[in-house]
């Protein structure tokens, strides 16, 4: 696999705050300069939000990958945060509220933060705020609980629901200071239980949305030098695998665990193709301290520490992009009924070419699972 990188320059199409002006555009790449221009300069924060499905529709026509579309519709999502935090602190300071009075970071967790996101995500973040005295932290606190609560409101108005499970900046729970994150990462790390497992899971992927990128990386610096000797924490990660298991059967035939499914020909791609592949290669790259949030980079990065051989990684890459593929297209065919998109597939739609891919792509996650099991 290729072990150099060198930045897309696509992934500048929505790194400003300001939407970029096609009006130059060559006629190479009409699909999104009209796209664009559809949109608008100066859109609220719903409209926006709405028209990603046509922004998928204009990558497709441009031949992009599933994957890379991805990482697009995900800085899509990181604007509409920027822009959604930004618009809430205007409001604050024209309450009276006035400026931030300490640093703080918003992070994305999940797909979001590995930038991985595909249609119709519900929002997971997190803050980081700056150590405080003790005796500032009504004043401080409340100002922040007021920024979370508005741009999560704001977020849900536009489009991205509120966390159902309430994983996000506006509960203390995921809104602390940047030395109790260090010192909930030791509580969680420390034994060996599930829920606290669990709860670390969705945190350790993180990336900074906007505020000071310095805490973020303090708080992965803090992950790297802890998580790969908690042992009795890694074990219990790697036992949790296997409620994840990917939709094959014993015998290596498609199968889903048909739990929520909308018909009898639907596997839920989602839970038992890319988040299985993803908890697995998160568990490698917390045990050999690998800082990149996205499976990708992870794999790469497992690759030059000689945890995996180039060969596998590669083909672990290929399944994730394939399974990105298939579900990007359902969840464009779900747009196109009018259905909420989401992670079932219905392999009846699929040649027989695809269901075998599938079948060895799932094979190979499950061999990955295997190897990540083992200390």
């Amino acid at each position: 696999m290729r072990l150099l990188h060198r930045t897309s320059p696509w992934r500048a199409l929505f790194a400003t705050d300001e939407l970029p002006d096609p009006s130059g555009w060559p006629s190479l790449v009409s699909p999104l300069r009209e796209g664009l221009v559809s949109l608008g300069s100066a859109p609220d924060l719903a409209e926006a939000h709405a028209w990603q499905g046509q922004l998928v529709e204009a990558l497709e026509r441009l031949d992009l990958p599933a994957w890379r579309i991805s990482q697009l519709v995900s800085d899509h999502n990181d604007w509409l945060y920027r822009r959604a935090i930004a618009l809430s602190l205007g409001e604050m300071r024209g309450q009276g509220w006035g400026d931030p009075p300490a640093a703080f970071c918003v992070l994305t967790l999940g797909s979001a933060a590995r930038h991985e996101s595909l249609l119709a995500p519900d929002q997971d973040n997190a803050m980081i705020i700056a150590d405080y005295p003790d005796a500032r932290h009504l004043e401080i606190d409340g100002y922040f609980q007021s920024l979370g609560e508005r741009f999560t409101a704001r977020l849900d108005a536009a489009g991205i629901p509120l966390c159902e499970g309430h994983v996000m900046a506006r509960w203390p729970m995921w809104r602390k200071r940047l030395s109790e994150w260090r010192a909930q990462l030791e509580i969680w790390t420390a034994e060996r239980r599930t829920k606290r497992v669990q709860q670390a899971n969705i945190l350790l992927d993180f990336h900074p949305v906007y505020g000071d990128a310095t805490l973020a990386e303090a708080l992965a610096e803090r992950v790297a030098g802890l998580v790969p000797s908690s042992h009795l924490f890694l074990d219990e990660m790697a036992s949790l695998l296997d409620e994840l298991p990917v939709a094959l059967d014993h015998f290596g035939r498609l199968n889903g665990d048909d739990e929520g499914a909308p018909h009898e020909r639907a596997i839920n791609l989602k839970h038992q193709g890319v988040l299985p592949l993803v908890n697995a290669v998160r568990l490698l790259a917390l045990r050999h301290a690998v800082r990149p949030p996205d499976t990708r980079s992870r794999l790469v990065s497992l690759v030059m520490q000689e945890v995996l051989d180039a060969g596998h990684a590669r083909t672990l890459t290929t399944a994730l992009e394939r399974l990105q593929g298939l579900m990007l297209d359902e969840q464009r065919l779900a747009l196109a009924d009018g259905r909420t998109p989401d992670g079932w597939v219905d392999i009846a739609r699929l040649g027989e070419d695809q269901r075998q891919l599938l079948r060895y792509d799932l094979q190979q996650i499950r061999a990955l699972m295997r190897r990540a099991r083992k200390p």
